[in-house]
C-alpha cells in the first residue's frame, strides 16, 4: 500500500522536517487549539498531539491520563489540589469546567518550561475541533502524528483497547483526514490494533531506552514500552518486523549505525524532543528525516543557518 503521509514526513535533499510537539509546548500551552494555531502561523506543517477518551467516549487532545496539577486550574482559578481526575472518569463536558491556559511555575513540570505563555481560559480540545481547523484551505499541507495514549490500568482490557482505538478511527476519517494522519504509540500492541483497524494510516513507533528517564510531572509511557531494554542496534529490526513506517526513537537514543539502518529498512525517522539548541544540532548532523521539537522557532533558525529548510516549498 502506497501512504500519502509518508512524503510529508521524510527527509529530502536539503530538508530536515519539523514537528511542533504538542503544538509548541515551550512557547504555549500544550495540546490546545491555541498553540497549534501558534506553530501553524510560524510555518509548521507537521504536529505531534496526544489523544485519549472521555467517559461519554469523546475523543480529546491531552497527554495524560489524569487531570495534572502542576497544568490543570479548576472553575475559580485555583491550582487542582488532592486527587488528579482521570479524565476518561469525567464527561467531556465536565472536563470544560478545568482552565489548562498555563504551568503551575512552582511545580517541577512547570519549572521546565519557563518561556511558556500563561493564558486563562483555555479548554481541553476535542480531536474534531483541531481537524476542523485543519480544513481551511491555508492549512490542507498539515499532517499529523497522532499519538494515542495506551492506559496502564487496561492493559488486560483488550476491548476497551480496541473501542480507544476505533473512537480516534472514526473522529479522522469522519473528517478525511486518513491521508494527512499517522498513528503513533509507544504501545506496540495498540499500533497492532491500528493497523488492523485502519490500515490506510502507516504506523509510527515510539521508543526510548531504559536509561532515559521520562519528565518530570508526565505520567509514564514506560510500562507499555515493550522495547525499553533493546539497544539501540536492534530498534530499527524490531520496528519493521512490526510492519511500522515510521521510527520515533528519544533523541538521545539515536546513533550514526541506527539511523543508518533505519534508512536500510526503508523507515522514516522523527526523533523526540530536541529543545536544546546544542540538541538540535547534533540531530541536524546526524541527518534524521524528522525534529520533534517543543521550540519549533529554534529549529527553524537553527535550519536556515545551515542553508537547509523544514518543508518542501
Amino acid at each position: 500500500m502506497a501512504f500519502p503521509q509518508i512524503p510529508a514526513f521524510a527527509g529530502a535533499p536539503g530538508v530536515i522536517r519539523l514537528v511542533g510537539h504538542r503544538g509548541a509546548r515551550g512557547v504555549l500551552p500544550e495540546n490546545t487549539l491555541e498553540g497549534f494555531e501558534f506553530a501553524l502561523n510560524t510555518g509548521v506543517e507537521l504536529l505531534e498531539l496526544d489523544v485519549t477518551a472521555t467517559r461519554d467516549g469523546v475523543v480529546v487532545i491531552t497527554h495524560n491520563h489524569h487531570l495534572t496539577r502542576s497544568m490543570v486550574r479548576d472553575a475559580n482559578g485555583n491550582w487542582l489540589q488532592g486527587a488528579e481526575p482521570k479524565i476518561s472518569a469525567l464527561s467531556y463536558a465536565e472536563l470544560q469546567a478545568y482552565d489548562v491556559g498555563g504551568l503551575d511555575g512552582a511545580s517541577a513540570y512547570g519549572r521546565q518550561f519557563p518561556d511558556q505563555a500563561f493564558l486563562t481560559g483555555l479548554r481541553i480540545p476535542r480531536l474534531a475541533d483541531l481537524l476542523a481547523l485543519l480544513q481551511q484551505p491555508q492549512h490542507q499541507r498539515v499532517h499529523l502524528l497522532l499519538e494515542i495514549k495506551s492506559d496502564p490500568d487496561l492493559l488486560a482490557d483488550t476491548a476497551a483497547r480496541q473501542a480507544l482505538v476505533e473512537a480516534v478511527v472514526s473522529v479522522v476519517r469522519a473528517a478525511r483526514m486518513q491521508p494527512r494522519t499517522v498513528l503513533h504509540s509507544f504501545d506496540w500492541n495498540l499500533l497492532a490494533d491500528c493497523q488492523r483497524i485502519a490500515p490506510e494510516m502507516p504506523a509510527s513507533f515510539l521508543t526510548q531506552l531504559q536509561e532515559n528517564t521520562d519528565e518530570a510531572g508526565e505520567e509514564s509511557s514506560k510500562a507499555v514500552n515493550p522495547v525499553a531494554d533493546c539497544t539501540v542496534l536492534e530498534l530499527p529490526d524490531r520496528v519493521a518486523a512490526a510492519r511500522g513506517r515510521f521510527w520515533c526513537p528519544c533523541y538521545l537514543d539515536i546513533t550514526p549505525q541506527s539511523l543508518a539502518r533505519a534508512r536500510d529498512l526503508g523507515l522514516v525517522t522523527i526523533v523526540w524532543t530536541a529543545n536544546a539548541p546544542e540538541d538540535i544540532e547534533r540531530m541536524i548532523d546526524l541527518g534524521v528525516d524528522a525534529i520533534c521539537s517543543d521550540y519549533p522557532g529554534r529549529v527553524q533558525r537553527l535550519l536556515l543557518t545551515r542553508g537547509l529548510r523544514w518543508r518542501s516549498d
